[in-house]
């Protein structure tokens, strides 16, 4: 596909960031929202309980978005075992773009690309992007340090310089932002969009119960857990949460042997809440539109201070 057509998704948005997708957080509602709001929304497939639910999902979403982009999260792992069926309802309502998670998107990206989506793939460190790249991504999420649930080991400044030696095409950046000045932060870097969750956890929109809204907003940098044991991958979890399932948060458990069914276990889940390193800056509940309304604001702020600096 076209690098062209990736620079008319973004030209069709009003902040360069995309509303990252969530477990159990993430549906129709809020990618509508956001959409609305002049942003990237978008969900994982595995929100909607079966490939029929997820068909009137996206019947809603397309319906809801009136022509502005949206975006599709979709686990290629091959035990998840809704991945087929999810993958022809996503072919037949043609989402802006498709984001692959936990595995190789190459047996995706061709009829992808027939159905007219762009494919980026949600990687961890340099050695995925390539195997991405090789399977003919069009782009790229870099998952970083501090993102909320599965999250990456790296750095975005050492991640985002590891990659661009070897890969000039788009970036998507994510871990840690959730404020206009680390959306303009990120951009600085040369990635063409910032990737925020954990800034959309206590929205209106959200589809998680209010307890976990309100964990979110009370919690800080420093109730941030990241541990391997409940996936068998690492991600970042609120300390209270786990607290109350049961775990000592400063001695978690090892690992479980990575099985991509555990981690789309809405039961397990249920109360072990997943947030990024980011949760400080959301202080109330607000509604998508009102939180886009403020990253706007700093973002100008910030832009205004950087290139006074630079005068």
């Amino acid at each position: 596909m076209s690098r062209q057509q990736f620079q008319n998704l973004c030209g069709r948005l009003t902040l360069p960031i995309v509303q990252a997708p969530m477990f159990l957080v993430s549906g129709p509602e809020m990618v509508i929202a956001a959409a609305q709001a002049g942003i990237l929304g978008s969900f994982p497939t595995q929100n909607a309980r079966t490939s029929e639910q997820l068909a009137t999902w996206l019947d809603q979403i397309v319906d809801g978005c009136q022509g502005k982009p949206w975006a599709v999260n979709l686990i290629v792992h091959p035990t998840f075992k809704r991945r087929d069926a999810d993958l022809e309802q996503i072919l037949a309502h043609q989402p802006d773009l498709v984001i692959t998670a936990l595995g190789s998107p190459g047996h995706i990206v061709e009829a992808v690309h027939r159905a007219g989506s762009l494919v980026f793939a949600d990687v961890i460190n340099p050695t995925f992007a390539r195997k991405a790249i090789d399977a003919g991504v069009d782009g790229l999420v870099l998952v970083c340090s501090g993102a909320g649930g599965h999250t990456g080991p790296l750095s975005p400044f050492a991640f985002v310089d590891a990659v661009r030696e070897f890969w000039d095409g788009p970036i998507i950046l994510g871990g840690g932002i959730a404020s206009g000045r680390g959306i303009n932060a990120a951009t600085a870097l040369g990635v063409d969009l910032a990737y925020l969750g954990t800034r959309f956890l206590a929205s209106r929109e959200s589809m998680v119960a209010d307890d976990y809204k309100q964990m979110v907003i009370d919690s800080g940098v420093d109730d941030i857990v990241c541990s391997d044991a409940i996936t068998g991958v690492n991600a970042n979890w609120l300390r209270e949460s786990l607290t109350k399932a049961g775990f000592d948060p400063d001695n978690m458990p090892k690992k479980s042997e990575m099985n991509v069914s555990a981690s789309v276990d809405a039961k397990r889940w249920k109360d072990i809440w997943a947030a990024g390193q980011s949760v400080g800056p959301v202080k109330s509940l607000q509604s998508v539109q009102e939180i886009v309304n403020e990253l706007d604001r700093q973002y100008q702020q910030s832009q205004s201070a950087t290139a006074s600096l630079a005068n």
